[in-house]
Formats: structure tokens, C-alpha cells, sequence
């Protein structure tokens, strides 16, 4: 990148006509951080004077499908390749559209704070993972045999573990030290020496219901000066902010809490600006999200389609309402479960009979919510696994005999769905590792819908029924 003193006075013409663009998006990033959940959800960062002004009037985000952007003279050109001047030059890079599904998220994960962020969309939820922690596992050293690791909960999505086990161990030798318990601290802090480089957890994971406490793993990892990075997929900015709670980098797969429709597969990083790193880089350090769009994530090239970026803009804007909604079917349903002759054991957060309840209920609560008495409102999600009372056969039969709820890998849907994730999201884990992750057969993950949850009941008991 070239410095503004071996610019040209042409190219430094349109950075000077930048600087009100810039100041004038920050004065409305400032205003819409004091508006509410629900408003930044519906807004973002698209103002009214960014629809007149840029967009031709338009009420709701425009979708851009181009892929690319072209400029008045090659001093723009250069001003913009050198990201010197707002600009989104190629869909790859960047594109108007999926900066405002950016910038929305960046402001709802910052919700009710002075925190600053920044973000970049993925194609993916699982390139969203990949772009997170690469970037903190470069070589230090010119050493051949360099010593890397990074200490993460085994309690986690099937793709994360592949990722981490496979290709990342396996295939490139950087360690990854698997956390079993990860309410405990003390295995946390056993695992992290001088060559760590981040920790990383699902909050709640995917399909146990694992979760810690991220105010106290964070100091942790800050402590031994690393950051914390967290997979908030199932929670969504509405029930879960984890940089609110000392996290420095949040990612989400957008294919699934927040885009309840199943029409779009995507992925979001949101960082912290000032995130705790031992790599020496100024300008990761102090804008990660920015950072790693610019360099990174234009290297490696897992963009959003536009198309997914405006699906989910229109999604999030009733986030909110989508997951009280699923929340209190889930906990109706949780409840029922609970006590069926037929079903052995029930992980949802939501029970007070959950042994990581307690924790739960420090983290989880609905965003601008209070009961009658002024205090907040937990709810705890979409997402459950039951253990049939039987063996896998009979758990098969169980799912077999499912006539309403969708029989498949997906979450987050709008329609109820169900998976066996022995046979299905984390068979290629093994049946090792399986057992450490605490995923027996007869393990039955339910992600609840926007059926009336008596409908779902009936149709859990007439397949329970069936053995």
C-alpha cells in the first residue's frame, strides 16, 4: 500500500473528498448506537441519506449484483486499489450490499456498549472459522520445526472438528489441545503455554449444549496474551453477545439462527477493535474484521453472494422476535420430553434440571427484554438433543417414524428439524471421539421451528411411541 506522500495530487483529491464520507458514516454508526436492538436490526448502518444519496431512494437495501465497480479516472482507480477511499472495487473484495449485512451485524454484537467492531461475510459458516483463526497461525520464526498449537472445546460442530483434527493437525501439524470440561479453568489454563495462540469455543455447541464462562476464559486467554474466539451460531446477537462478555472475535454461520428461511449458506466474522494477539501486527491487532477482509479473506477468496448477503439482511431485521419465539416453543417442548417414559435424558439450557443451567442463565437473555418485575429474560435458544431410551436401533425407529419435523442436517430453520449426529453431522469424528464429545447413538438433536409447539409434541410422542 502506498503512503499518502508518494500519491499524486489527483489521487489525493479523491481522499480528500473521502474523509466526508467517512466522517459522515460514523456519524450515523455513533447515532445508531444508541437506538435499540430492534431498530439497528431493521436500519443497520443504511441511513436515510444513504438511500437518496447513493441508492436512488430506495426504502430497503439495494441488492448489487454486479461484479464490479468501475471509476471515473485512473486516479479513483488508484485511490480505491490502494484502500486509500471507500470503495468496494470487486465483489470478491468487497460489495455495497454485504457491507451493510456487515456493518449490521458489527452494531448488533456491540449492542449496549461503547465497543467499536468490524466484520466481514464469508461464504460460509465453516470459512467463517477458517478466516478467524488462520490468520494467528503464521510462523513467528524462520524455524522449519516451529511449535504451534491452539486450545479449543471438543465440545463442537462436526465441520470445526474436521477442520481442526484433520486438516489443520493432521495434515499441517499445528496442534490443537481439545478441552473436555470446559467450565473448568484450570484444564483451560493446563493447556496454554508460550506457543498457544488463540482458545475457541461454541457457545452453546452444537449438538450438546456445551457452554463456560466467557468473562473468565477470556481474562484467561488475555492473561497469557491471546485472544478468545467464539462460535455464537445458535445464540445469535439476540439472546448472546459474547465481545460484550471480553471475547475478541465472534462467528456465526448466517446459514442457519440467523437466517431462519434456509434459502442462503453464509458466514460472519465480528471483531473487537484492539483484540489481544501475540502476533506482530499492528494493523490486525487494532482492526481484525477490516484487516482480514482487505488482506486475508481477498487472498483466499470465500466471498457472499450478494444474493445471500440480501437474504439475510431481510432476516435479521425480525431477529429478535424470531428467537422468543423459538425460544418458548423449544422449553414447552423441552419440558415434555423431559418427562417421557420413552426418553432418557433431555440437554436444553432452559431446564432448571440442566447441570449447566446456572451458567446459562448468566449469559442468555433476550435483548431489551424484562419480566414484571424489571429483571431480564432468559431464553435459551432453538436448539435440543434427547437420548431415546433404548438402544440405536430403537432411536432409529424413533426418527424414522417422525411425521411433521424434517429429517436432516440443517438448524436454525424456520420448520422443525431433526438429525441423528452419530450417523450424520459428526460421523467422520469417530466413535472416540465421540464418546469425549459426549454423543452417544441414541442421541436425537431437535432444532425447534416456528410450528405451534403442540403440533411438535404430538408428533415426538406418536414417534417415541413407536418402541
Amino acid at each position: 500500500m502506498s503512503s499518502n506522500q508518494e500519491l499524486s495530487p489527483g489521487v489525493m483529491k479523491y481522499i480528500k473528498e473521502a474523509e466526508k464520507i467517512i466522517q459522515e458514516r460514523k456519524e450515523y454508526w455513533n447515532r445508531m448506537k444508541k437506538a435499540k436492538f430492534d431498530t439497528i436490526a431493521v436500519h443497520g448502518l443504511y441511513s436515510i441519506e444513504e438511500a437518496y444519496n447513493k441508492n436512488q431512494g430506495s426504502v430497503i437495501e439495494p441488492l448489487y449484483l454486479s461484479s464490479s465497480q468501475c471509476f471515473k479516472d485512473s486516479d479513483e482507480l488508484e485511490a480505491a486499489l490502494a484502500y486509500k477511499i471507500p470503495a468496494w472495487i470487486y465483489t470478491r473484495i468487497a460489495n455495497p450490499t454485504i457491507y451493510y449485512l456487515e456493518q449490521t451485524f458489527a452494531l448488533l454484537e456491540t449492542y449496549g456498549t461503547d465497543l467499536e467492531a468490524s466484520a466481514c461475510a464469508t461464504a460460509s459458516g465453516l470459512s467463517a472459522i477458517f478466516l478467524a483463526t488462520e490468520p494467528f497461525l503464521i510462523k513467528r520464526t524462520r524455524k522449519i520445526d516451529e511449535k504451534i498449537n491452539f486450545v479449543a472445546t471438543i465440545q463442537c460442530y462436526g465441520g470445526t472438528y474436521q477442520l481442526f483434527n484433520l486438516r489443520r493437525m493432521e495434515e499441517r501439524g499445528i496442534e490443537v489441545r481439545w478441552i473436555k470440561d470446559a467450565t473448568d479453568l484450570n484444564e483451560w489454563e493446563e493447556k496454554i503455554d508460550e506457543n498457544t495462540r488463540f482458545l475457541y469455543g461454541e457457545m452453546p455447541s452444537n449438538p450438546q449444549l456445551g457452554i463456560f464462562d466467557i468473562e473468565e476464559v477470556a481474562k484467561l486467554a488475555h492473561e497469557h496474551g491471546v485472544p478468545l474466539i467464539v462460535d455464537s451460531t445458535i445464540a445469535t446477537p439476540a439472546l448472546l453477545r459474547p465481545l460484550v462478555h471480553g471475547a475478541d472475535i465472534v462467528v456465526h454461520s448466517l446459514t442457519k439462527s440467523a437466517t431462519a428461511s434456509g434459502y442462503i449458506i453464509g458466514g460472519i466474522i465480528v471483531a473487537r477493535k484492539n483484540i489481544v494477539t501475540n502476533i506482530d501486527n499492528d494493523e490486525m491487532r487494532e482492526n481484525f474484521g477490516e484487516w482480514v477482509k482487505l488482506w486475508p479473506f481477498r487472498d483466499y477468496g470465500p466471498c457472499l453472494s450478494p444474493l445471500n448477503a440480501i437474504f439475510t439482511i431481510s432476516e435479521i431485521k425480525t431477529l429478535r422476535i424470531k428467537m422468543d419465539h423459538f425460544s418458548r416453543s423449544s422449553m414447552k417442548i423441552a419440558q415434555f420430553l423431559e418427562s417421557h417414559p420413552k426418553v432418557e435424558r433431555v440437554d436444553y439450557l432452559g431446564l432448571p434440571s440442566h447441570p449447566l443451567h446456572k451458567l446459562a442463565k448468566k449469559y442468555f437473555k433476550l435483548v431489551d427484554s424484562e419480566d414484571e418485575n424489571g429483571n431480564p429474560v432468559n431464553r435459551y435458544g432453538h436448539l435440543m438433543s434427547f437420548n431415546v431410551a433404548g438402544s440405536a436401533e430403537d432411536t432409529r425407529k424413533v426418527y424414522d417414524n417422525l411425521k411433521l419435523i424434517f429429517r436432516a442436517t440443517d438448524l436454525g430453520r424456520i420448520k422443525s428439524i431433526a438429525t441423528i449426529p452419530a450417523i450424520s453431522t459428526h460421523q467422520q469424528q469417530g466413535e472416540e471421539a465421540r464418546k469425549e464429545a459426549n454423543i452417544p447413538p441414541q442421541m436425537i438433536r431437535l432444532c425447534v421451528g416456528g410450528e405451534d409447539p403442540d403440533d411438535l409434541i404430538k408428533d415426538l410422542d406418536q414417534a417415541l411411541n413407536s418402541i
